[in-house]
């Protein structure tokens, strides 16, 4: 790509967004496979198996895709979405804590869920046949898809067979795989650029968008590491600070590749944007799967981007409503009051989270905890003052236009 179009704007569907990390994953632990499967490097099973549940719980709550096929997005979905996020987050933190539950559920997921979604290609009216009618780019998603499916299928039962998981034929395996869904997810982008009727839009019967979605898995993510640093700093839990702080860096990739956001703020959504959004996903994978090797770099990022993003959140929000206070004598709704208490309170968690990775010693760590999980309480209280607000704006809205 010219130097000059990585400031160009970049139009990247989350859907894309979701298979490309999913596709770096599985490229990235194909090519750690091969060290791995002779010893050079570590191996952190559990990360591997945490992460992949994250992304098929993520591709549910915010997509309606599951393993099994598109659903509409539903509460019951959600809460299962949600549940399978859990798994995958206490999977990649705690060691063996969940026994075989996390292999168990992945390989359904792979295997029937790909056998399923092969069979649904050939026989559904709206897949097979009518993308051979168009022709054109859409041979080239049968193949992706066709490929996709069948290596899911062998990847389900590589992961239901432990002793294959680090041989040179599984990391083979992986890396084709990983390949094969990038290869779908640039096919899927040129096909929504083409036909953007085609992207999914399913809303469902849930009025959350990708952005709230966003919050309130990352909710989730810190009200669990809050909750386990209790028994892992008492010493009854061990803990991958590890694969912690990839899982960490994939969210950040996440909402960096699909929203533009960041931890120090939103910015345009560019293919520079993108190219960080893949690198951070890159480390994170690393780090989740080769205990031990970049956790000291990523703790002093992931530290110092908190720092900034908490400065920047304090001074975003004080500034405007020092100005606003001078304007209108003070006087602000009580929804806004609570918006603005919350932003504030989490832009200091998010200085004192990042100061005690810095400086290890600054907190103990019952009392990171603690932070940790008000933290995840925040950002649902969040959540809700957000939901409340866009429902205010709708009700205006209605009450302006007559026809509704």
């Amino acid at each position: 790509m010219p130097i000059n179009r990585i400031f160009n704007k970049a139009d990247l569907p989350l859907e894309v967004a979701i298979l490309l990390i999913a596709g770096l994953m599985m490229l990235v632990t194909g090519i750690l496979l091969f060290p791995v499967s002779t010893g050079a490097l570590p191996y952190y099973e559990n990360g591997l198996y945490g992460l992949l549940l994250f992304i098929f719980a993520l591709q549910i709550v915010t997509l309606g895709k599951t393993p099994f096929g598109d659903m509409s997005r539903s509460k019951p979905l959600i809460v299962i979405g949600v549940v399978i996020a859990a798994i995958g987050i206490v999977t990649c933190f705690i060691p063996d804590l969940l026994s075989q539950i996390p292999r168990i559920l992945l390989f359904i997921c792979f295997a029937p869920g790909g056998f399923l979604l092969l069979l649904q290609m050939f026989l559904s009216q709206e897949k097979l046949r009518t993308w051979v009618k168009y022709g054109g780019i859409f041979k080239h998603l049968i193949v992706g898809c066709g490929a996709v499916y069948v290596l899911s299928i062998l990847i389900g039962f590589l992961i239901l067979v432990q002793s294959l998981l680090t041989t040179t034929m599984t990391a083979v395996v992986g890396l084709i795989f990983g390949i094969a869904i990038i290869y779908l997810a640039l096919v899927l982008q040129k096909i929504y650029l083409t036909y953007p009727e085609a992207e999914n839009t399913n809303l469902g019967t849930v009025e959350l968008s990708i952005d709230k979605m966003m919050l309130l898995i990352t909710g989730v993510f810190m009200l669990l590491l809050g909750i386990l640093l209790i028994p892992v700093n008492l010493g009854q839990l061990p803990f991958s600070g590890s694969a912690q702080l990839g899982l960490l860096m994939v969210i950040f990739s996440i909402q960096m590749l699909a929203l533009g956001s960041t931890p120090i703020g939103p910015f345009p959504r560019s293919w520079l944007m993108i190219i960080f959004g893949l690198l951070f996903a890159a480390l994170g994978i690393i780090s989740s799967i080769i205990p031990g090797i970049l956790v000291k770099p990523l703790t002093i990022l992931i530290g110092v981007l908190n720092i900034l993003g908490g400065f920047i959140t304090l001074v975003k929000t004080l500034l405007p409503r020092l100005k606003k206070t001078q304007k209108s004598g003070g006087q602000v709704t009580p929804i806004l009051q609570k918006l603005f208490v919350t932003q504030l309170i989490m832009g200091f968690l998010s200085i004192l989270f990042g100061s005690s990775m810095l400086a290890s010693r600054l907190l103990p760590g019952l009392v990171v905890g603690v932070v940790l999980f008000a933290n995840g309480c925040v950002l649902m209280y969040l959540m809700s003052i957000l939901l409340t607000l866009d429902k205010m704006i709708s009700q205006k809205a209605d009450m302006r236009d007559p026809s509704s």
